[in-house]
Formats: C-alpha cells, sequence, structure tokens
C-alpha cells in the first residue's frame, strides 16, 4: 500500500512539473496589422486568436515597420487633438499607439491621426493580453500585405516607408496605470510622452 501511494505521489509530482514547465504567460504574441484591410490578427504561439477591424492614419501612419512595445497606459489623453481619450494605450514608436476609440463607427477605414484604434472592449481586450503574456514576447507587425505567421524582428530596419502625421504631445491624467516596458535592446530609448491618436 506504502509503494502505491509513493507512486502515486510521484506521479502527481511529475505531472505538475510538466503542467508548470508550460508557462502561459511566456507565450509569443504577435500583432498583424495590416493598413490595406484595415485589420488587426493576434496571434499568440502561431495560432490565430483574435480579428478586429482598426482604423490607422489618414496620411499613412504608423509607419510600416516591426516594433515591440515600450510603454502602456490605462488612461491616457490626447493633448494634441482635444483631450481625446485614448484608454489602453500600447505606445509601441514615436508617439504611436494602438488604442480605444470612441469613433467605433469609423472601424474599418483610415480616420486616425496616425494611431492604430480598436473597439475600447477589443482595446482593453488586447491590454490585458500584453499585460499578462508580457511586452518582451510581444512584436507589433505594421504593412500593408497579409497577416506572417512569424515575424523576424529587426528592429533597426523599421524606418517609415511612408509619410505619417507626427506624433503628440499628451498629458496624463493624475493616475494612468502606467506599465512600465524594458528596453528592446542597449541603444533603444523609452517611447517620448504622447500620442498620434
Amino acid at each position: 500500500m506504502r509503494r502505491s501511494v509513493s507512486a502515486a505521489v510521484m506521479v502527481g509530482l511529475w505531472a505538475f512539473h510538466a503542467f508548470a514547465a508550460v508557462d502561459p504567460a511566456k507565450a509569443e504574441v504577435i500583432l498583424n496589422i495590416n493598413k490595406s484591410k484595415q485589420r488587426m490578427a493576434v496571434v499568440i504561439d502561431g495560432a490565430e486568436r483574435h480579428v478586429w477591424t482598426v482604423s490607422t492614419g489618414t496620411e499613412g501612419g504608423p509607419p510600416s515597420g516591426t516594433y515591440r512595445p515600450q510603454r502602456m497606459e490605462r488612461k491616457w489623453f490626447s493633448r494634441k487633438y482635444n483631450m481625446s481619450p485614448m484608454p489602453h494605450s500600447i505606445f509601441f514608436h514615436e508617439g504611436y499607439a494602438i488604442h480605444g476609440t470612441i469613433y467605433v463607427s469609423r472601424l474599418g477605414r483610415r480616420a486616425s491621426h496616425g494611431c492604430v484604434r480598436l473597439d475600447p472592449r477589443n482595446a482593453a481586450t488586447l491590454f490585458d493580453l500584453v499585460r499578462r503574456h508580457g511586452v518582451g514576447s510581444t512584436t507589433i507587425i505594421i504593412s500593408h500585405s497579409d497577416y506572417v505567421a512569424k515575424p523576424t524582428l529587426n528592429l533597426r530596419s523599421s524606418l517609415p516607408t511612408e509619410p505619417a502625421s507626427g506624433p503628440e504631445i499628451a498629458a496624463p491624467p493624475e493616475d494612468t496605470g502606467s506599465i512600465p516596458a524594458a528596453p528592446i535592446g542597449p541603444d533603444e530609448t523609452a517611447a517620448p510622452s504622447g500620442g498620434a491618436e
């Protein structure tokens, strides 16, 4: 009897360690934003989990390229654009962000000043997903082409390929719920405070 209990305990411990080794928080998250289709696909460990309608910039922004999140702000307002709300902002390049919008009727066509706008519910879902999996495990791909399953992250070559409206200076409310992001590399700097809305 003692042997069977010991064996059961050993099997239980083995199963616990086997499942503990698979850490869902370390999953690779890819956000593929297709400016031609005005769609974002959220891919987690190679499996497409969400496809959402977005609005990108009327003048072509944000710049096409491959990025990592630089800063996350639960509550943010655009000083440049009349304190427009930018809830659940994920800043990724020179003030550009993915965020919720009050202009949901404009989703599906270019309508922003350069940011990637989402339905507020989808922005909240995305914000929590990136926070849970980690900014270091998240890659943002902005392009005019179909979704890519596995990007090659080359942040140095993600220069703008089209004109984009410039970033803005934004003022956070007193309690922003800010989530700092780790730097991408030794030469990378934090995103400036602001957003292109």
